[in-house]
C-alpha cells in the first residue's frame, strides 16, 4: 500500500510540475511611448499615461484609429477609457483591419457614446450596422460619464462578450463563415465636433 501511495504521489507531483503556466495578462501600451502602435500623430496623443484621441479644442474631421502593429485571434483585452466633449463617439476595434489607401479600419467595434453606442458590438465599415445593442437600463446603473470605465472584451471563437465595469453588454456568435476570426485591435476618435476619447491601462490575455 504505501508503494502504490508514493507511486501515487509521484504522478500527481509529476503532473503539477508539467503542468502549463496559466496565460497571464501582458501591457498593449507602456503609458509613455506608441511602441508596438501605428496611426496619425495629429490625432493621437499621450498625455497622464493615457492615450489620447481627438481635440476639445477643435472639431475632428474624420474617424481615426490608432492601431497595433500585431494581429489577434482570441484574447480577452482590459482597457479603461472615457469620453469628453459633447457629443462624442468611439470604439475599440477587434479583429479588424485597415481599409487600404483610406483613414478607415473595417470590422467588429466595441462601441461607445451617446445616445446609444455605450457597450454596443458595431461592424465598422464593413456592414455598417450595429450587431448588438447594450440594454439601456443596464448603463444607466453601471456607466460613469466623463470618468474613467471598464472594458473587458473577450474573443473566442466565433463568441464575442463585452463588459463594462463588470457586468456584460453584449453575448454574440458569429454566424457568417466568411467574416474572418483575427484581426488587429485600434482605438477609435469618431470624427465629428471638439471631443477627445481617453485610453489607459490596455493590457491583453492571449488565448488558445
Amino acid at each position: 500500500m504505501k508503494s502504490l501511495i508514493h507511486i501515487l504521489s509521484g504522478i500527481l507531483l509529476a503532473a503539477t510540475l508539467g503542468a502549463a503556466e496559466p496565460v497571464r495578462f501582458v501591457a498593449l501600451f507602456d503609458g509613455q511611448t506608441f511602441q508596438g502602435w501605428e496611426g496619425s500623430r495629429q490625432w493621437f496623443r499621450i498625455e497622464g499615461g493615457a492615450v489620447v484621441g481627438g481635440s476639445l479644442k477643435e472639431p475632428v474631421p474624420r474617424n481615426e484609429f490608432l492601431c497595433t502593429e500585431r494581429q489577434y485571434t482570441n484574447f480577452v483585452l482590459r482597457l479603461k477609457f472615457k469620453l469628453l466633449g459633447e457629443g462624442a463617439n468611439a470604439g475599440v476595434q477587434i479583429r479588424s483591419q485597415r481599409v487600404p489607401n483610406h483613414n478607415e479600419v473595417s470590422g467588429f467595434q466595441a462601441d461607445l457614446g451617446d445616445p446609444a453606442w455605450w457597450g454596443a458590438l458595431y461592424d465598422e465599415s464593413r456592414r455598417n450596422r450595429t450587431l448588438v445593442q447594450a440594454d439601456p437600463a443596464v448603463l444607466k446603473e453601471i456607466l460613469k460619464r466623463g470618468d474613467w470605465n471598464q472594458y473587458e472584451i473577450r474573443c473566442e471563437g466565433k463568441r464575442i462578450r463585452l463588459a463594462i465595469n463588470g457586468r456584460q453588454t453584449v453575448d454574440y456568435t458569429e454566424r457568417d463563415e466568411k467574416i474572418p476570426e483575427f484581426g488587429i485591435i485600434g482605438l477609435q476618435i469618431h470624427g465629428g465636433p471638439p471631443t477627445e476619447a481617453w485610453y489607459k491601462e490596455i493590457e491583453i490575455q492571449v488565448l488558445p
